[in-house]
């Protein structure tokens, strides 16, 4: 073996040597015998070169070592009448095998060079995306906030320019709800983003639901709740299922049904947010959850939304380890938010009395008729 190799000698290789010397001696010891040894040096030579790939002159280096040793001793016994001179043909079929194992394994090891050599470009470059939607959006925020307290002023100045105030106010408005969102995708990559504790599933669900079912005219319906524990973000949960019931109300019209339900199954929380609005056409469903996605680019900003809200869905619901599914039609679209950590809960089991962040009580409803079904709303 080629000194050049010898400093990078391991212990594989060092036990192939040893392997390889020993044959090389019972070759010596029974030269009738010798196809079986000869042919253990050579398989083993290529089985040990697709684990380890030397540099190019080890490489070659140690196949003109293996084939002077093992054709020297071929030809000693010809020459001597115990074996055959066409064995002498073994060596370089074998050489070929080991030529031909030599080139698979560089072209494996290149093509997986190059894989690497993307996947480290491609990581840097989200790396680099997040960081400009973070600095960006944290940037932003100064002079909005700025520009918007001047605003306020000079609207509370009666005169002919308040209604251009109050629309730079609504732009202002949009633009800070676009630099928050911009700043939580920034975020939720990271790996401390979610902190999970448990969260009593059916009064969180009835607290989200009716906060919407007040502010909104369509004809909410809450249909059956899974009960029981899940461990989860409730802040991430909670901004994903407002997403998803801003997502129905702008696809929908005042009086359109919009439901709300949750099954458990498995360990797995299905919560679903149905809709009876346009759908979602068919060459849009594969990047709905993209950011500044949007279903239907031909409506308007007021209508359609930027395209933020399903991209924040998706990243609440991948950093829980969950995701977030669709089924749509001519009738209506259903979300499906599926989050791992669901635990049903047992016959028997209390629910702790919780209030909700409006400080009303969660979880002891009465019945009242926001359209379809009756849904429960919060004793005062």
């Amino acid at each position: 073996m080629p000194a050049i190799a010898l400093p990078r000698l391991r212990k594989i290789e060092l036990a192939w040597f040893a392997f390889a010397v020993a044959n090389l001696g019972a070759m010596a010891a029974w030269p009738d015998w010798e196809t079986v040894p000869f042919h253990f040096i050579w398989v083993s030579l290529t089985l040990l070169y697709g684990f380890r790939v030397w540099r190019q002159s080890a490489t070659y280096g140690l196949l003109l070592l293996v084939g002077l040793a093992t054709g020297s001793l071929i030809l000693a016994d010809a020459f001597e009448g115990t074996q055959t001179w066409g064995e002498l043909f073994e060596v370089p079929l074998m050489s070929a095998m080991f030529l031909a194992m030599v080139w698979h394994a560089r072209r494996h090891r290149d093509a997986m060079t190059v894989v690497e050599r993307q996947a480290r470009q491609q990581a840097s470059l989200l790396e680099r995306q997040e960081r400009f939607l973070h600095d960006a959006s944290h940037e932003l925020r100064t002079p909005v906030t700025i520009a918007r307290g001047h605003l306020e002023v000079l609207r509370r100045l009666e005169g002919d320019a308040a209604s251009e105030i109050a629309v730079a106010l609504d732009e202002l408005q949009r633009i800070e709800r676009i630099l928050e969102r911009l700043l939580l995708l920034a975020k939720a990559d990271q790996p401390d983003f979610v902190v999970a504790s448990e969260i009593e599933l059916e009064p969180f669900l009835e607290d989200v639901f009716m906060r919407w079912s007040e502010i909104a005219p369509r004809a909410w319906r809450l249909g059956d709740l899974a009960e029981g524990v899940l461990c989860a973000d409730p802040e991430c949960l909670r901004i994903a299922i407002d997403a998803l019931f801003e997502n129905a109300v702008k696809y929908t019209l005042p009086g359109a049904a919009v439901e709300l339900r949750a099954s458990g199954r498995d360990g797995e929380i299905t919560i679903e947010i149905a809709d009876e609005g346009c759908g979602v056409p068919d060459d849009a469903l594969g990047r709905i959850f993209e950011r500044f996605a949007r279903a239907d680019p031909a409506r308007s900003r007021a209508q359609g939304g930027v395209g933020l809200g399903l991209a924040i869905v998706d990243a609440m619901a991948k950093a829980h380890g969950g995701r977030c599914d669709v089924r749509t039609g001519p009738s209506g679209s259903t979300f499906e938010l599926k989050l791992p950590g669901f635990r049903p809960r047992r016959a028997g089991e209390g629910v702790a009395p919780k209030r909700s962040s409006s400080g009303r009580p969660v979880g002891q409803v009465a019945s009242v008729s926001v359209g379809g079904r009756d849904a429960p709303t919060a004793k005062s």
